[in-house]
């Protein structure tokens, strides 16, 4: 005859209680228990993050265009336009460097990746919007008709997105100069920016151990 101790059986023939009255559990089954818990934690911290990250993003970005709206711009000469577009550019390709360095620092690098896009293009294309503003101020009748701050924002919209309506048109030849240097500029940002900072992605990627996606 079979000892119930030596099968695992209780005293009523049926399998041992644990603490809490009903079966013990094995090893295996806590260990799952706790990784289905880290995984449901590691989701919820990952939402949250891009969460900040896309309130961050719409922030900056609304932050620039209010500034733009309530910044006065006037100039008196061509001059001021083109000083605004030169430290502009200088300061977009400074914060475009930085940003990449940051995200190959940064725990979430993708997430990092989409902030520093959205922001480099909101600063890109504010930019141009007030070069243009200045611009119509400082020489009238540069573009088709007098420019508000609406209209060269929507001019620098169109043209970036290659819309192009052709109800505002750059007339005099330092309006087509300006407007063709911001549609290769959109060439650069779209292309050149966006592989550096994919780069940059791969690079925190790696850092941390985790192999990027192959292409």
């Amino acid at each position: 005859m079979t000892d119930p101790a030596a099968s695992g059986a209780g005293p009523g023939g049926g399998p041992e209680a644990g603490p809490g009255g009903g079966p013990e559990a094995g090893p295996g089954g806590g260990r799952a228990a706790d990784r289905r818990g880290a995984d449901g934690r590691g989701a919820d911290r990952g939402r949250r993050a891009a969460g900040v990250v896309l309130a961050r993003a719409v922030g900056v970005a609304a932050g620039l265009v209010a500034a733009y709206y309530l910044i006065p711009l006037e100039g008196g000469r061509t001059g001021a336009a083109s000083a605004l577009l030169i430290c502009g550019l200088l300061a977009v390709v400074v914060i475009l460097v930085w940003e990449a360095r940051a995200i190959t620092r940064s725990a979430l690098p993708r997430l990092k990746a989409v902030e520093a896009l959205a922001t480099t293009l909101a600063l890109y294309l504010v930019l141009f919007a007030s070069a243009y503003y200045l611009l119509e101020r400082s020489s009238p009748g540069s573009f088709s008709e007098p420019l508000t701050k609406t209209d060269a924002l929507y001019f620098t919209l169109t043209t970036f997105s290659t819309v192009g309506f052709g109800d505002i048109t750059a007339d005099s030849q330092t309006g087509r100069v300006v407007t063709m240097l911001q549609m290769f500029g959109g060439l650069m940002l779209v292309g050149v920016a966006a592989r550096l900072l994919a780069g940059a992605v791969q690079a925190g990627l790696r850092r941390q151990g985790r192999e990027p996606p192959p292409e």
